[in-house]
């Protein structure tokens, strides 16, 4: 069982919203489409879904064409960011809708619910009404449903965006094992790169309208192909630092050079761009090799056990994750070390020419 998009685009007003996209999902696979807002990923979600037409292309599923096909008839299941659930219904009436919209039988119906509301802990809620439950409770409601219509393909559009910190991290690490049983085609939209990481699978990343990689999703994020993945799967997004190779040197800002080696050291001689993410950003010195370089102070923010530092650096603005609460002085001078073993290099075209050593160890 896949589902493949062959050439599919979209285009609304003049204005393009998907261009030309091929991509195959596989049964029993959990695919995260990762992309800033207005990236794509709910125009790509409804054109899988069949909500929408696309402009070109064709969309098959288990090799048969569905391109016109409705979306009543492609056995595909919805869970939106918002709680959509029949306010006037029990839990168990909103979770056996599907099913009894599909002509099942009470029989069937109430091994199926019971199963599903066991599965998503909701099992005392079953005579409660949506609006008698808490925020996580009725999106679990709402994915008790998408999960007992027993769907080939089930569509998250950032479902857990509306639920608070500990609800979102719970569900995270509960949905991949909750559906991996079903075989079915999960695919998961998120702004976050954290919630790739923690779903895992394979992850797509999207750039205005645009699926730049797609691959498993560490992958995706140790080797992006280019600056604009590197981008889309770093937050805060990756810092960028102009470079250039003279002989056997690749020379940084500040002075700084390192040995060109491995890949690098057959690079020819001209301008790239060194890439790194804020995490890398260290203020002391962890290694005898980290490069330094001086920055100023524009802004702090604290964030419980960690520390966002944005730093100016001759009028380019990075960012910095750092350990611990620091006391630290807006628009003073702040040194900050970079380990080149962090360092993804890339083209002026903006095509990864080597990637940070650290990921290819990882």
């Amino acid at each position: 069982m896949a589902l493949t998009l062959e050439g599919v685009s979209k285009v609304v007003d003049g204005r393009v919203h998907i261009h030309p996209t091929d991509l195959t999902l596989e049964k029993g696979t959990m695919n995260v489409l990762l992309g800033p807002t207005l990236a794509g990923k709910t125009s790509l979600m409804r054109l899988m879904a069949g909500l929408d037409k696309p402009n070109s292309g064709r969309i098959l599923w288990n090799g048969t064409d569905v391109t016109g096909m409705r979306v009543q008839d492609r056995g595909v299941a919805m869970v939106y960011q918002q709680f959509i659930n029949y306010p006037s219904m029990t839990v168990f009436d909103n979770i056996a809708s599907p099913l009894r919209l599909l002509g099942k039988s009470a029989a069937e119906i109430e091994p199926a619910v019971k199963k599903a509301a066991d599965m998503m802990k909701l099992t005392p809620f079953l005579a409660r009404k949506p609006l008698e439950l808490s925020g996580g409770q009725q999106q679990r409601c709402a994915l008790a449903r998408a999960l007992v219509k027993d769907a080939g393909l089930v569509l998250l559009d950032e479902p857990l965006a509306n639920l608070d910190y500990k609800l979102r991290e719970e569900l995270r690490v509960e949905i991949p094992k909750i559906f991996e049983a079903s075989g079915a085609i999960f695919v998961y939209a998120t702004t976050e790169p954290e919630e790739a990481l923690l779903l895992g699978g394979n992850t797509a990343t999207l750039w205005e309208g645009r699926v730049t990689q797609f691959g498993p999703t560490a992958e995706v994020y140790r080797k992006p192909n280019d600056a604009t993945t590197a981008r889309v799967f770093s937050d805060p997004p990756m810092n960028f630092l102009q470079i250039s190779k003279t002989g056997s040197r690749l020379m940084f800002g500040d002075g700084q050079w390192v040995e060109a080696r491995g890949a690098l050291a057959g690079l020819e001689n001209g301008r790239y761009l060194a890439g790194f993410r804020p995490n890398h950003v260290e203020i002391e010195r962890h290694t005898p090799e980290a490069m330094l370089f001086t920055t100023t102070l524009a802004i702090y923010e604290i964030t419980g056990s960690e520390t966002f530092i944005h730093l100016d650096h001759h009028g380019a603005r990075w960012v910095g994750l750092i350990e611990g609460v620091r006391d630290l002085e807006i628009g003073a001078e702040l040194p900050v070390y970079l380990d080149p073993a962090h360092v993804y290099v890339f083209g002026e075209d903006g095509r990864l020419v080597a990637p940070a050593t650290y990921a290819l160890a990882a």
